[in-house]
């Protein structure tokens, strides 16, 4: 089969694509955009840092992008460097693999003081992500809460906790790193509207919680059924019977109250409003009860207040708008039709279903957009010039791509980076310095070039 197809965005759900349609489409040509140097995604820059083993997947990744027919061509901004238009008149097809990078927000009162903050602007930040690097998050102690019961609050609870030796073997951010260890915390807090049986976050992430060198959760007894209790999916009790028995596992240590960090995990509470403290920053969390209805968190006129000098809201995010691509504002994701958003332009990932699933999710459901691709091109063949007409679009307009090559040439910076200070890698925080490594020349230079 001939074809010529572009994705846009360089993370699982678009690598996944690449790679189905690279095996049953031979004879296509694959071009894989990112807006940034760096592919990968939120592997890169969501996964937590001290969970190196989960980010090896990158290792299959980058052999879907040496694939013959396909190409990676990093900072490339679909909106910024060329349009969506651009592209749909360039290619046969094209799949939008542009995640969901806005944080949902909490829409209480005070949630805009500083001190508060979203997970992905806050994972992003310890993970050296370039849109956040500079964020400096304010941690001045003893209390932070994380609102969200999944696996971003328990990754960012984690990371919090740990002791720089703990960290040591991941690739937290120099900046990053020192800032934590820098932060008098004493006390977590990990706050969620439903239930422990409700509750989203997955067995493994939460057993780790129990690991932690001076940090112990606390979990109230009181806040635990006995049993599980009916559910809805039944395929779903074996994960939540091993979730209810670690919560009562960490309920019923004797020390936990006397650690010197403390994880608490709070059910049944919702969030409010953030009241200031004396600088007019973060101060105080207020919190009501809530109870459980037809499998809905209802709130109560019982509340009481958290002191707490930071607040990270982990409650899900939302696909970004483009031109040429509507978003279902209700549900935060680009519209579309089982991943078919308009005649010859397709959505997979999070910006198809939501931000929801673990990495392997989307390699089922890029696998089904994928045949749709191939289906689509069947019917209506090839007819679009495509990578030609990109390039030379991009060349017309000044803009150089990074390809794998020179991502590797940044890849093997920050290896070497963090090999110098005991590390898996130390990640460069800016595009600057990232193209810098391309082209050979010092940062300083290169961002002068960049304005000139």
């Amino acid at each position: 089969m001939t074809g010529r197809v572009c994705i846009v965005g360089s993370g699982p759900a678009g690598l996944y694509a690449a790679d189905a349609l690279a095996r049953k489409g031979e004879g296509l040509r694959i071009d894989v955009l990112d807006r940034l140097p760096t592919p990968f995604g939120l592997v890169r820059a969501g996964v937590a840092p001290d969970h190196q083993g989960t980010k090896a997947i990158v290792r299959q990744f980058d052999r879907t992008l040496s694939r013959p027919g396909v190409r990676f061509l990093g900072n490339v901004g679909v909106g910024r460097d060329v349009s969506l238009e651009d592209l749909r008149r360039a290619y046969d097809a094209v799949i939008l693999a542009t995640g969901a990078p806005e944080d949902r927000r909490l829409g209480i009162p005070g949630e805009d003081r500083p001190g508060v903050y979203g997970s992905g602007a806050f994972v992003g930040w310890y993970n050296g992500h370039p849109d956040h690097a500079d964020l400096t998050p304010r941690l001045p102690g003893p209390a932070v809460a994380v609102i969200g019961h999944g696996n971003v609050a328990l990754d960012i609870a984690r990371v919090l906790a740990k002791t720089p030796a703990e960290m040591a073997a991941g690739d937290l951010g120099a900046l990053a790193a020192a800032a934590i260890a820098a932060a008098p915390l004493t006390d977590i807090h990990l706050i969620g509207r439903r239930g422990p049986v409700e509750a989203s976050f997955t067995p493994a992430e939460l057993g780790e919680l129990g690991t932690l060198e001076r940090a112990a959760p606390v979990v109230d007894p009181a806040d635990l059924p006995d049993a599980v209790g009916p559910l809805a999916d039944e395929s779903a009790r074996p994960v939540k019977e091993k979730t209810l028995s670690i919560l009562k596992d960490f309920a019923a240590r004797p020390d936990a109250a006397s650690a010197p960090v403390r994880i608490h995990l709070w059910f049944h509470r919702a969030p409010g409003a953030v009241l200031p403290g004396p600088d007019g920053g973060a101060g105080t969390l207020r919190l009501a009860r809530t109870h459980m209805e037809d499998g809905r968190a209802v709130v109560t006129d019982e509340t009481h207040d958290l002191a707490v000098g930071t607040v990270v809201s982990a409650i899900g995010y939302r696909a970004t708008a483009l031109d040429g691509a509507p978003l279902d504002e209700g549900r935060g994701l680009v519209a579309n039709t089982d991943g078919a958003a308009a005649p010859g332009l397709f959505v997979v990932g999070w910006a198809k279903r939501g931000p929801s699933g673990v990495i392997p999710t989307n390699r089922s459901d890029s696998m089904a957009v994928a045949a749709r691709v191939l289906a689509w091109l069947a019917d209506h063949g090839p007819g679009h010039p495509g990578p030609d007409a990109l390039d030379a679009l991009l060349a017309d307009r000044g803009v150089r791509p990074v390809s794998l090559e020179d991502w590797r040439r940044i890849d093997a910076a920050e290896v070497a980076r963090g090999a110098a200070i005991g590390r898996p890698r130390e990640k460069f925080t800016t595009i600057p310095e990232m193209l810098a490594v391309v082209e050979g020349m010092p940062a300083a230079r290169r961002e002068r070039a960049s304005e000139s």
